[in-house]
């Protein structure tokens, strides 16, 4: 009886082959793994742009965040003042400033007036948030000093204020234009609290791409904010920017210390921490959905793998009596099947990075050819799409895929083994 040829040899890729390219009136299963290739390739490329956008977004949303705002502010504890009012204005701002920037780790730390305002223009007016931060302060902050959309110069702020996108949209205005601040606390006089007013030149425009920032931040000199809102020797709060954000949990001991028994903390995850843990469980929730969509594709493996048995039965007689073991007779079937998967993972990689890597451009001739917009910044905060491929998602991605195909496979494979030569031959 002639030798079983060693596992996995040519001899039983040939036969694997040569089932898989059979028409089906040949006893073979090409229809039917066509369809589950396209439906593997479908379901990996979906899982895998999925991955890739919800981590771009979040990434990319942290990025924003860290970029146009301080990684921790310091503010003081509410006290009665010498007339027995609520006050939180920090005095010594200069001093408290300094002593948050020897701590280690601490790259800056720069005291800011906070507050809210109508600004006017053109007969238009929007509700804004006020900054006002010194110069050379202001230049640290990364999305500010180099937006992603400018016009004007900022080294110019002491001459005016500095507004983003989304206010010079709202109020018609740009470069040069005058923008009146209407402050609600108001000015007492004789006649009673009136509104204070002021006007602005606009020397200054950003856009940092995230829509809730450029659509009401407006950035002016400190010493003008302090006398604006009021605020003359003291500040607000001081910002505080770390070389490492992601370890601002860490530094709260030291910043506390720094601060002073009034000083309370107020980081960027605090701030954003529910929304980036959201987007992390819908991530993880959207691997799981879609890894049974590649589910079912490849259960159509299966369906396919159990017909082929059934139409080979004396094929697989045959080969039995040609001395083929059981053991042999399972490869042959798995490679049929394990193809498929590893075909179908392979054009879905392929097709998935394509189409997250060239994202933008898709989501412009989507747009051009339905005419309106398909992201809308106002609700996902991003002017763009955000994609960001990461190797090990996609290999994880991979993994999961082949590891299905494979293990399906097993089941109709196993049952093509057992098959007794005599009745294989008999039935077919």
């Amino acid at each position: 009886m002639p030798a079983s040829p060693a596992p996995f040899s040519a001899f039983e890729w040939n036969i694997a082959w040569h089932y898989l390219r059979a028409r089906r009136r040949e006893g073979g299963i090409s229809v039917i793994a066509w369809y589950s290739l396209i439906g593997v390739m479908l379901g990996v490329a979906t899982l895998i742009v999925v991955q890739a956008v919800m981590i771009g977004f979040r990434e990319e949303f942290t990025d924003r965040i860290l970029g146009a705002n301080a990684h921790a502010s310091i503010y003081y504890a509410t006290e009665p003042d010498e007339a027995g009012m609520p006050d939180r204005l920090i005095p010594d701002y200069d001093a408290l400033a300094k002593r948050l920037a020897e701590v280690p780790g601490v790259t800056s730390a720069a005291p800011l007036i906070r507050g809210q305002v109508m600004a006017s223009a053109h007969g238009r007016a929007a509700g804004v948030e006020v900054l006002g931060e010194r110069l050379e302060d202001l230049e640290k902050v990364p999305l500010v000093a180099h937006p992603e959309m400018g016009a004007g110069d900022l080294g110019q702020l002491d001459k005016g204020i500095a507004i983003g996108t989304g206010v010079a949209r709202e109020l018609g205005v740009g470069l040069g234009d005058v923008v009146t601040l209407i402050s609600p606390e108001g000015m007492d006089t004789p006649f009673g609290t009136q509104p204070r007013l002021n006007d602005y030149e606009v020397v200054y425009i950003f856009g940092v791409g995230r829509y809730d920032i450029d659509k009401v931040r407006v950035f002016m000199p400190f010493a003008e904010a302090q006398s604006f809102f009021d605020r003359e020797g003291g500040a607000d709060e001081v910002e505080v920017m770390l070389d490492n954000p992601d370890a601002v949990d860490t530094m709260r001991a030291p910043l506390a210390e720094a601060a002073g028994p009034r000083g309370l903390i107020w980081t960027w995850k605090d701030a954003n921490g529910a929304f980036l843990s959201a987007l992390d469980t819908e991530r993880r929730v959207m691997f799981i959905i879609l890894s049974l969509v590649v589910l079912i594709a490849a259960l159509n493996i299966i369906s396919g793998l159990v017909m082929l048995v059934k139409n080979k039965g004396r094929d697989i007689g045959i080969l039995r009596t040609m001395g083929l073991t059981s053991g042999s007779i399972m490869r042959v079937f798995f490679l049929c099947g394990a193809l498929i998967g590893v075909v179908g993972t392979g054009l879905g990689v392929i097709l998935g990075c394509l189409f997250a890597y060239y994202i933008h451009d898709i989501q412009a001739v989507v747009e051009w050819i339905s005419g309106g917009s398909v992201w809308n910044p106002e609700i996902r905060f991003l002017t763009e799409i955000p994609a960001r491929l990461r190797p090990f998602d996609v290999l994880a991605v991979m993994a999961m895929s082949l590891g299905l195909s494979f293990v399906i496979t097993l089941w109709p494979a196993r049952s093509a083994a057992r098959l007794h030569p005599v009745e294989a031959l008999r039935d077919g």
